[in-house]
């Protein structure tokens, strides 16, 4: 009959409890505990998209074209984390924090005011390294308590290794030159 034997009782408790969407009876994790931690890696990707902005529109210098487009694409890859993050934190039943008062307390990652290239880079390479950091920790925390949310953050945390690797060389080209 295979492990879905139950075919009826499936069908009563998802109608049971239709209200709380995602969430069944099989989700192990501490739901709000969850939601809480995807709110600082919200505010974290979010403090990434404007620090990576602020370096694409003030990055000056013979090696800024190349550089530029890097952090280009490094702030929108961070929206589509934050987006993503923000949507899961909804199907969790939770309110996604896009509050720009608490922003830097919440981030992980810090906004400074970084004015050369080579300091720019630094400075993401340093984010990037957070980010890789905090998302392993949060992979291994989730283990099978909550398998869709601990893939959406190793699907990240693959970006944010991508990133830093960007950010380690951009940092090289620029040493060499």
């Amino acid at each position: 009959m295979g492990i879905l034997s139950d075919v009826e009782g499936l069908r009563r408790r998802a109608q049971k409890h239709i209200e709380s969407g995602a969430i069944t009876d099989e989700y192990n994790a501490d739901r709000a505990e969850v939601v809480e931690t995807l709110n600082t890696m919200l505010a974290t990707e979010l403090m990434c998209v404007l620090r990576y902005k602020l370096h694409y529109y003030t990055a000056s210098g013979i090696s800024a074209d190349a550089v530029k487009k890097e952090f280009l694409e490094h702030a929108q890859e961070a929206q589509q984390h934050a987006d993503s993050i923000a949507a899961r934190i909804v199907e969790l039943n939770g309110k996604p924090d896009f509050n720009p008062e608490t922003l830097t307390v919440r981030s992980l990652s810090q906004y400074t005011n970084a004015r050369t290239l080579h300091e720019m880079i630094k400075e993401d390479l340093v984010a990037e390294r957070i980010a890789v950091e905090s998302y392993s920790e949060v992979v291994r925390w989730l283990g099978d308590k909550d398998v869709t949310t601990r893939k959406l953050m190793a699907d990240i945390l693959m970006v944010e290794e991508q990133h830093a690797a960007d950010m380690q060389k951009l940092l090289g080209t620029l040493h060499a030159a």
